[in-house]
């Protein structure tokens, strides 16, 4: 059943969306500018513009769409378990993998898998992302971290936000980088041409990517990048917006890349302080075979 909320505006003026999330304190002006865009917002009987200013005694009726049910499944999907114990594991992520249900990935995501293969799991985030204390991209394989109890999930996730963690990661970029190293500090926020992608902007969120080359071929270059951020899309925004683009890129690269099932990224190594023990804990993965395999044709080419 859909629900409807009911707002008269008395002295307040400004954009509705920024008046609407002020007013509305447990929502989001994001959820708001989603309801405008959908059409779920009248005001005094007509449908409203995103750049909508208030006036007094406007009355302004939300309708706010019935949220999707996701049934959670666990599902015999195997799973690389480079690491676990009582409270935590750490997870070599295939390419190709969702990390947790959505609307448009229902099952096959690794969160289905850990409930097959694990019993506990952290239940902080939303009913959908038991475990998960961050994530990495579909088509991006590597390591993650994924804690068994609340305790566990608050601990780690401190960590990345202090940036005392270490994550890093190794990408082939289209180009020759000719610096041997650099740091990419530049805010990120979501694309205002396409809603999908994420982009250097302006007003952006804070994202600091460090890099250091590890080889280089003809037009392509094998970077290892450090992150002390972790924002949406990070590396592969950052690395496009300094005109060296992850290969096999899909949002951000070229049409014209290298043979592959997207982006030619990998979380290699993880490392963070463990939760109960307090030893410092590092793991490290190796790369997928089609990713060395395209080094080593790189190589002889070059």
């Amino acid at each position: 059943m859909k629900q409807q909320i009911e707002v008269l505006i008395q002295q307040q003026t400004g954009r509705i969306d920024k008046v609407l999330s002020e007013t509305l304190k447990n929502y989001t002006r994001s959820q708001v500018q989603l309801w405008l865009k959908e059409q779920g917002v009248t005001v005094n009987g007509e449908v409203a513009k995103a750049n909508y200013k208030v006036k007094a005694q406007d009355r302004i009726v939300i309708t706010i769409p019935e949220p999707e049910t996701l049934d959670l499944i666990a599902e015999d999907i195997p799973l690389e378990i480079v690491y676990q114990d009582e409270d935590l594991a750490v997870i070599n992520k295939p390419q190709g993998m969702v990390v947790h249900p959505s609307a448009g990935h229902k099952n096959g995501t690794l969160v289905n898998a850990l409930l097959f293969h694990m019993k506990d799991l952290s239940s902080i985030n939303d009913v959908v992302r038991p475990g998960i204390v961050h994530r990495i991209d579909k088509d991006t394989s590597g390591l993650l971290m994924v804690a068994k109890n609340d305790f566990a999930h608050e601990f780690l996730a401190k960590q990345l936000k202090d940036k005392t963690s270490l994550r890093k990661y190794v990408a082939l970029v289209h180009g020759e980088i000719s610096h041997e190293k650099g740091t990419i500090d530049a805010p990120i926020g979501r694309s205002k041409v396409n809603r999908k992608k994420q982009a250097v902007i302006e007003g952006g969120k804070s994202a600091v990517t460090h890099f250091q080359v590890l080889e280089r071929f003809t037009d392509y270059t094998l970077v290892e990048l450090q992150l002390e951020t972790g924002r949406t899309h990070q590396i592969r925004v950052h690395m496009q917006y300094i005109g060296f683009p992850v290969a096999g890129d899909p949002l951000y690269g070229p049409k014209k890349t290298l043979e592959g099932n997207g982006q030619f990224l990998h979380a290699k190594l993880l490392g963070f302080k463990h939760p109960t023990t307090g030893e410092n804990l590092v793991f490290e993965a190796p790369l997928p075979e089609l990713f060395k395999k395209t080094l080593a044709d790189l190589r002889e080419s070059h």
